[in-house]
């Protein structure tokens, strides 16, 4: 089944003396064939601009967009179609959702709850919100082996009553899978408001957005085999309803007056602008292409690929993992350090053998803090990523390591 679903990433035919061995998928992953040629036919013989034309071209454009948005509501089981927002990724439909509650839903003094795995966007734009509204945020700590400690979740959950919870479904450093079932179960006990990222969980295992009863989600296309600059935000439809819009502009209005303005119906009311027809038929694809495979079937090759890297990884002398040990509740993102090795030559180092990786703080630097780092070697596969290529990986590490030791 690999070698079939390989051979539908053209990137990843290129031959040489060090063949591509891509692993930064938490990043961006590439793209098939069949995102490729639908994006590709679009400009080539449908392109028009979406809702505002009465011609037949444009009107073919309009219901290939919006059957997309069937597509997603299916895909995550939403109740209404109405219920999709397009956006430009994950980290735009966060925002929106900050600055919808920040502006007349929060007040001075209310409490908002993150964890310390979350990702920038999450936490930089409460900390705005908490800047100008006089909010406070407060931050639930990992457990030892990165785990989100359940235990000080429930106690903070009691004693402040927070109005919100942000939470990643998986996270983007250590790979955990967090119970945000549970969690935003609990935090609807409070009377709390959830929004799940998942943005690292979408392209690995089934997001049920009525199983999770979150209030909100978030994802971006270009993590999940779609293009870039296209992502979707879910919110329940009274929530939506209540939330300010946060572009205006064309499309998002109802009647513009000299004395005012009224706003159109979701899910308008919050696509202001020419939204990004291509890509949004593009994620369809990408869509199409998860389906086809089956979320189901790529957890579990996934969960096999997971524990062989955690295996090989487990091997190396000097490499101090990030994150739980097992593959249980985990998606296959690794994060590690080589002792007396910078994190940017191991990558630098990796490149040079065609192994491409990532180096840094990950967006996550309140995570790596929590852990004594300034930054990780991440490695992140997919449904294409082979056990041979951990063993490349592997083999390149204890190089790296001979290297420096000599």
């Amino acid at each position: 089944m690999i070698s079939e679903i390989r051979n539908q990433f053209p990137i990843l035919k290129k031959r040489g003396a060090k063949p591509l061995a891509y692993l930064d998928n938490a990043a961006t992953t590439q793209k098939p064939l069949a995102v490729l040629e639908t994006i590709d036919e679009f400009y080539r013989t449908k392109n028009a601009p979406v809702h505002r034309g009465v011609y037949a071209l444009a009107e073919a454009a309009t219901a290939e967009y919006e059957s997309v948005r069937d597509h997603v509501q299916d895909f995550i089981n939403a109740k209404q179609r109405e219920e999709i927002i397009f956006t430009s990724g994950a980290t735009a439909g966060i925002n929106m959702v900050v600055s919808g509650l920040a502006a007349d839903y929060l007040h001075a003094g209310d409490h908002i709850l993150l964890s310390d795995m979350e990702h920038h966007a999450m936490i930089v734009p409460w900390q705005d919100a908490a800047r100008r509204k006089k909010l406070k945020i407060d931050f639930v700590p990992l457990t030892a082996e990165g785990r989100i400690n359940l235990g000080v979740y429930k106690k903070l959950l009691a004693k402040h009553k927070p109005k919100f919870v942000g939470v990643t479904h998986v996270s983007n450093v250590l790979g955990t899978e967090n119970p945000v079932r549970e969690m935003t179960a609990l935090a609807h006990k409070v009377g709390a408001l959830v929004l799940v990222d998942a943005a690292q969980s979408i392209a690995h295992m089934p997001v049920d957005v009525q199983k999770l009863n979150c209030d909100f989600l978030a994802f971006s296309g270009h993590k999940m085999y779609g293009p870039t600059g296209v992502g979707v935000l879910y919110g329940k439809y009274e929530l939506l309803e209540r939330l300010p819009p946060y572009i205006f502009g064309g499309h998002m209005i109802e009647q513009v007056t000299r004395a005012k303005t009224t706003y159109a119906p979701l899910p308008e009311k919050f696509e202001g602008g020419t939204p990004p027809v291509a890509e949004v038929i593009g994620l369809g694809a990408a869509i199409s292409f998860l389906q086809n495979i089956g979320l189901k079937n790529i957890k579990k090759e996934e969960s096999k690929l997971t524990a062989y890297a955690l295996r090989a990884l487990k091997n190396i002398s000097g490499l101090t993992l990030l994150g739980p040990a097992t593959a249980d509740a985990r998606a296959p993102i690794f994060s590690f350090t080589l002792k007396g090795i910078h994190p940017h030559d191991i990558a630098t180092l990796l490149d040079r053998e065609g192994i491409a990786v990532r180096a840094g703080h990950h967006c996550a630097q309140i995570l790596h803090e929590s852990f004594s780092l300034d930054a990780s070697v991440r490695v992140s596969l997919c449904v294409y990523n082979t056990p041979s290529e951990i063993d490349r990986l592997v083999r390149a590490l204890v190089t790296i390591q001979k290297r420096f030791y000599a």
